[in-house]
Parts: structure tokens; sequence; C-alpha cells
């Protein structure tokens, strides 16, 4: 099959993954939500839709220059253009399936960059709790910013799980986790001390060490002072496009910076709770703009039109970074096949 033929059929099966997200993310909604979803579209001011898509790109960008930092540590150097295109795609994985962007990432990086997965995945874990321990600090800030008012809502909130049950029952759960992980780890140790020679065995001790390897690269990043300007920019770009996002719709445009912090707040929750936010990103946005004295009905459009446009944004630039991957790369696999043909004369 030429090459040609091969890259047409790329973007064919590219567009159709993007088509088809857009399909089963619109399919997830219930008639009320599409109709919602639309009504906000149509009303919204777009010209607003430009500097937030810049600062979404940018805040990307700024998370594979963090990245890159992290590996450096490891004796690893990927080039800035991959760490950006697989980092896009990652979020296009999360959009559909939570957490299976992490794996793509580390995949596609091992494949164009020649790394080994399991010191990739060490990095992926620590990136994640470093920015779990962020949320938390975010958090924080959004209450004390404006105690009474939020800090009411939360207090609120926190009654209302407490009374339901839900409390006990997600300690509970994670109690169990904590015990499963723990009988899991004596188990695999106890295995691994029967079987030390073991091919699989030797290949999964291999791999942890290759994680706790990623994960302590923290500790050897020369220039922290970089990794945490990286960070708080991140944040920055997340807090400025609900701020911007604002003034797209007439109702929501008199909102303070403090609003957005809050948004940012349950969006972000919403991004963990289900696949992409679908569904949960709305309504959670809706709960927080009513303490701003937001009506429902907009916070809820406000909702749709934020999620509508990082959905977008995923998909479109996610699927240009799949088929431009290749291309991008295609340098450094010729001079690869050029070696070795080479090598075998």
């Amino acid at each position: 099959m030429s090459k040609k033929i091969l890259s047409v059929l790329q973007y064919i099966i590219f567009l159709g993954l993007g088509i088809g997200l857009v399909w089963w993310q619109l399919k997830s909604m219930t008639p009320s939500e599409k109709n919602e979803f639309y009504s906000s579209l149509e009303k919204a001011n777009y010209i607003y839709a430009i500097p937030v898509v810049i600062m979404s790109l940018l805040s990307h960008l700024s998370r594979a220059m963090r990245w890159k930092l992290l590996l450096k540590p490891l004796g690893f150097n990927p080039a800035l253009k991959n760490l950006f295109a697989v980092t896009i795609i990652g979020y296009l994985a999360n959009s559909a399936v939570p957490r299976l962007g992490e794996i793509l990432k580390c995949t596609f990086l091992s494949k164009y960059e020649k790394l080994p997965v399991d010191k990739l995945v060490g990095s992926i874990i620590l990136e994640r709790i470093f920015d779990l321990l962020c949320f938390v600090v975010f958090i924080a800030i959004t209450i004390l910013i404006q105690i009474n008012l939020v800090g009411n809502f939360f207090k609120d909130e926190f009654q209302k799980v407490t009374s339901s049950g839900s409390l006990n029952s997600l300690i509970i759960k994670t109690i169990l986790l904590i015990i499963f992980l723990a009988f899991l780890f004596l188990l695999i140790k106890k295995i691994s001390q029967r079987f030390p020679d073991n091919f699989i065995i030797r290949k999964i001790k291999n791999f942890i060490s290759g994680i706790y390897s990623g994960i302590t690269a923290i500790l050897k990043i020369q220039n922290k002072a970089a990794f945490l300007g990286h960070t708080i920019f991140i944040w920055a770009m997340y807090l400025l496009q609900i701020y911007v996002g604002f003034s797209a719709m007439e109702s929501t445009s008199h909102l303070s910076l403090n609003a957005a912090f809050s948004v940012l707040t349950l969006a972000t929750v919403a991004m963990i709770i289900t696949p992409g936010g679908i569904g949960s990103f709305p309504i959670l946005v809706m709960e927080t703009l009513v303490i701003y004295g937001i009506a429902q009905p907009y916070g809820k459009a406000f909702g749709w039109l934020l999620w509508g446009a990082n959905t977008m944004i995923y998909i479109i630039f996610g699927v240009l970074s799949l088929i431009l991957l290749p291309y991008i790369n295609r340098n450094k696999n010729e001079n690869k096949q050029g070696h070795i043909t080479t090598e075998n004369f």
C-alpha cells in the first residue's frame, strides 16, 4: 500500500474519531440538555472564543514544558512539539474515557521519542499528585478570598453529603481500596521472593522500579522555580479562560474574578467525576453561579457554553495532533531507517 493511500486513511480515521466523539457527547445528553446547549450557543458572543482558545493552548504548551522539566533528570530530552501534541491527545482521550489520556500520552511519546514507558508513567503519576495538591490549594484560596459567600456554600454542601450518608460510603470505599492495594502489594512481593528469576516477575519489578524513578524525578529537578512558574501559569490560564468567558453572555458579563475562582473549582470537580465533564459540568457551574445571583437557566447555559468550547478545543486540536504526529517525526523515522540500512551493508 502506497504512502499516499496510508496518509488518506489516517486522515479519514482521525477525522472519524473526532466526529464520533462529538456524536457520543451529544448522544449522552438528554433532550432538554441538548436544547439548553444549542440555545447557549446561539446567544453567545463568539469574539471571546479567540482569547479563550489562545489561553487554552498556552496552558497545554506550559504543561508540556513542565513535563519536559520532569523528564530531564531522568536523562530524557524529548522534543517540545511531541510533548505538546501528546498532551492535547491525552485531553482528547480523557473526554471519552477517564485516565485513558495518561496511558496514550505515555504510549505515543514512547513511540516517537523511543523512551521507556515505565518512567513516563512515573512522571505522569507525579504530575497528577502535584496537580491534586495544587487543586487543594486553589480551593483554599477560593474560600479565603470570599470566606462569607463561598464558605457558607461549602458548609451547606458538606452538611448535605454527611446527612445523606455519602461521606460514610466514601470513607468505607477508600478504606477498602487501601486494604486491597496493601494486599496486592504484599501478594506481589511474596510471589517475587518465591520466583525471583521468573520472566514475568522481572518485567513487573522493572516496570515498578521505572515508575518509582519517574516519581522521584521531582527531587532532582534543577530548575524548581520554572516548574512552579509553569504550574502557576497553567492555573492562571484556566482561571482567565472562565473570566473572559463571562463576557460571552450578557447575563454573566458583570461577574468578577472571584466568581471565576469558584466556577473553576467546581468545574474541575466535574471533569474528575464524569468523562469530559459530560452532564455534571453545566450542573455544577450552574449551582456555583446561583451563589452570585445568576438565574439557573443562565448559569446552566454558561456551563454548557464553557463545556462546549473546551470539548471542541480538545477534539479539533487533539485530532490535528494525531494527524500531524507522524509527519513532524518523519525525518526522525527516515534517519533511523537509513541508519539501519547502512548498518546492514
